[in-house]
Formats: C-alpha cells, sequence, structure tokens
C-alpha cells in the first residue's frame, strides 16, 4: 500500500473532503444527466458547456485538495461520462460522442485547475501555517 503524503496535515480528512465531493458532484451528474428534461428552445448556451462545467466540477476538488486521486478519477471521470451516454437512450435521453468529448474536456480542465490552484495558493498557504506553527 502506497505512503500518505504527510507533509501536510490532515490527510484523511482532506481525502475525505476531496472524494466525498466528488462523490456527491458525482450523484447530481448522474441525477440530471439521466432523467428526462425538457430544454427550453432559445438557451443560451448549448448542452456541451454544461457538460464541460460538470465534469470540471467533478474533477477539481480531487486535484485540488488531494492529488493522489486524480490517478484514478480521472480516468473514472471519462468512463462515467461513457457509461452515461450509453445510458441515456434507455431514459428517454439522447445519448451523443459529442457530449463524451465535452465531458472529457470538462474533466481534464477541473484537473488542470484543481492542481494550479493547488500548487499556487493552497500549498504555498499550508506552508506558511507549518512555518508559523512550528
Amino acid at each position: 500500500m502506497p505512503r500518505e503524503d504527510t507533509s501536510f496535515p490532515y490527510v484523511r480528512q482532506r481525502r475525505v473532503l476531496a472524494l466525498g465531493t466528488t462523490l456527491a458532484v458525482g450523484v447530481l451528474i448522474g441525477y440530471f444527466t439521466l432523467t428526462p428534461v425538457n430544454m427550453p428552445q432559445g438557451m443560451p448556451v448549448s448542452d456541451k458547456f454544461w457538460h464541460v462545467v460538470a465534469f470540471a466540477a467533478l474533477t477539481f476538488p480531487a486535484a485540488l485538495i488531494y492529488r493522489r486521486a486524480c490517478r484514478w478519477v480521472a480516468p473514472l471521470a471519462l468512463l462515467y461520462g461513457v457509461v452515461i451516454e450509453l445510458i441515456q437512450p434507455h431514459v428517454g435521453r439522447s445519448g451523443e460522442l459529442a457530449d463524451v468529448y465535452a465531458d472529457a474536456f470538462g474533466a481534464l480542465l477541473g484537473l488542470a485547475l484543481g492542481m494550479i490552484f493547488n500548487e499556487y495558493l493552497i500549498r504555498p498557504a499550508a506552508r506558511r501555517r507549518l512555518a508559523r506553527d512550528t
């Protein structure tokens, strides 16, 4: 079993928060993508935009709070997007390959943003706090 990164405090709490948030977002994505919906005509943005936003929100917490999880959160997010599109025709929705691409782009965007915020905001703040507390 790989060792935890103990250089920063509260490893277990960060892991639970990141994975719990990711799971909650995943449940919301499942609900909103697998229930029938009547989209009003003339929406100002495409549904692809919402796919990008949803899957960025799915991967962002893991990348921001607990980067080690990105190794398996990213592939599972991509797989989740594919599975959703395969299920949608069976629940009165249409599955589209373009949605899978939007999901993949969103997942990668969430990972990138989370890692950037982690590297330049979270980690420096944690280092300052550790230095102050010692």
